[in-house]
């Protein structure tokens, strides 16, 4: 399967863009995961925003969250894939480039994510290491890990 990955800064989302992005987001972290939470947290409006895209569908999606927003460290955050692209690869794709772009916007540094637990092995074979201990994010269990340059 061919993917197109697309980066770009909040205000530099089309209409349409922006709507695909938080279509996913909402169909997979409020209805599939049955999380209600505030989604739109105006974080986005500091991050970059990482789509994958196969014949401008938007595949997996997500955002590059500069030092000091979420975590001291720069993070990557609102990891998702489109059910329909699961099992094709399009997440392990989509986090390679973000490990790989964080630094490209943001400088060298330690990148920290705040991962769903049941994730703990996929986010482990790309580098990143667990701290602390795992937590209760609306819902849903989570765990710290971090992944040095």
């Amino acid at each position: 399967m061919e993917f197109t990955p697309l980066i770009k800064s909040f205000d530099d989302l089309t209409a349409i863009e922006l709507y695909n992005i938080l279509r996913l987001r909402n169909e997979v972290f409020i209805v599939e995961q049955n999380c209600v939470y505030l989604d739109t947290d105006n974080k986005d409006l500091k991050c970059h925003h990482l789509m994958l895209l196969n014949n401008n569908e938007l595949a997996a999606y997500a955002r590059l969250v500069p030092p000091g927003l979420s975590f001291n460290e720069m993070s990557i955050g609102r990891v998702v894939s489109n059910p329909k692209y699961r099992g094709t690869g399009a997440g392990r794709v989509l986090m390679n480039l973000a490990i790989e772009k964080c630094p490209q916007m943001f400088g060298e540094g330690t990148i920290k994510i705040g991962a769903q637990a049941y994730l703990l092995n996929f986010y482990t074979s790309l580098g990143f290491i667990a701290v602390g201990e795992p937590y209760d994010e609306d819902g849903i269990p989570h765990i710290d890990m971090i992944r040095n340059p």
